[in-house]
């Protein structure tokens, strides 16, 4: 195996349904993701942090404590911009800086050196925020999520701005999620259980395999007599919300990208993945030289607590022993 640099990590969203029922504290969260072996924890704020954007000193110290005694290390703070703070307009230019700003010195005081930027945010609100950031010792990445690709416009428009202020502070933050193979199934599974009609499914299924003729679906399952859920899952399909990126197509822009999402729905007991070839991408991602974290981000709770009591512990740990095991370390 080839030399690399890539260093695994966990986004605590991914305890989000223990956290949620109070089953398990930040504490326990980040004692967990030492217990996998991995290093970077990511923290949604806004989520674990009860008081932000204001922190104490004591906060900051409390928590640099935490990972000290965990022997973690903060990678990245994912961020929101709540462009609609006011009731009555949506925030000028300048206050979406300033509010940026304010997640660039809280994700310094945290100690982590990337922020998760939502994908909504454009990329000359950004640009007016990377000499700020550069002074901080962040990047601000913003998040390539489905159905955004590294083909789409808005991802390329942000290409182009980033190119033209020359700033290292800014680049992309790609999520898996793009990278699905095959449709998840705990997803197709739960819209049966919701009503959906299983022959259809299964050609949905049978559609998404072949990663052609998808923006027809939904006209299709219509007129096959699909019901609600049926058209809900085409449409899911047919916008990409879901969909297969060949792992090669992110190599133009690896010199913006310095972070990723390990997206991951359901991690199977033989320690595959059931819908995201990780086995076809980690390797593109030695070959390129990435430097960086692959932070596990569990995404496939809200698909099975109907019916199945959600563990996303063992879930994470398959994604870390998978992990390991690709990397070679």
């Amino acid at each position: 195996m080839s030399a690399h640099n890539i260093h695994r990590g966990v986004s605590l969203y991914s305890y989000q349904e223990e956290y949620y029922h109070g089953k398990m504290k930040l504490e326990d969260c980040v004692r967990e993701v030492a217990a996998t072996g991995a290093e970077g924890i990511e923290v949604i704020s806004e989520m674990m942090l009860p008081g932000f954007p204001n922190y104490s000193d004591e906060f900051y110290k409390n928590w640099h404590k935490l990972m000290g005694a965990y022997g973690t290390t903060p990678v990245c703070h994912d961020m929101f911009l709540d462009t609609w703070l006011y009731r009555n307009r949506k925030l000028t230019d300048a206050e979406c800086v300033e509010s940026i700003k304010k997640d660039i010195k809280h994700a310094n005081r945290l100690g982590c050196k990337v922020i998760r930027i939502i994908c909504t945010t454009p990329p000359e609100i950004l640009a007016q925020c990377a000499s700020y950031a550069e002074e901080h010792d962040v990047k601000l990445l913003l998040e390539v999520h489905a159905p955004f690709h590294f083909g789409h416009e808005w991802i390329l428009h942000h290409y182009e701005v980033y190119q033209k202020t020359g700033s290292k502070a800014l680049g992309f933050m790609p999520d898996f999620g793009m990278m699905c193979k095959k449709f998840p199934r705990i997803i197709w599974e739960r819209n049966i259980r919701d009503g959906a009609t299983e022959k259809l499914v299964r050609y949905m299924n049978e559609v998404y395999d072949i990663h052609e003729g998808l923006e027809a679906l939904p006209e299709t399952v219509k007129r096959m007599g699909g019901n609600q859920v049926d058209l809900a899952m085409a449409n899911a399909m047919s916008l990409g919300l879901f969909r297969w990126t060949e792992p090669k197509e992110i190599l133009p822009f690896m010199d913006y990208i310095h972070h990723f999402h390990g997206k991951f729905y359901e991690m199977l007991e033989d320690g595959t993945e059931y819908s995201i070839p990780y086995g076809e991408i980690i390797p593109v991602l030695i070959e390129a030289g990435f430097n960086g974290y692959i932070d596990s981000e569990y995404e496939g709770n809200r698909s099975i607590h109907d019916v199945f009591e959600v563990d996303s512990v063992e879930q994470v740990r398959r994604h870390q022993k998978m992990l390991q095991g690709l990397l070679g370390r």
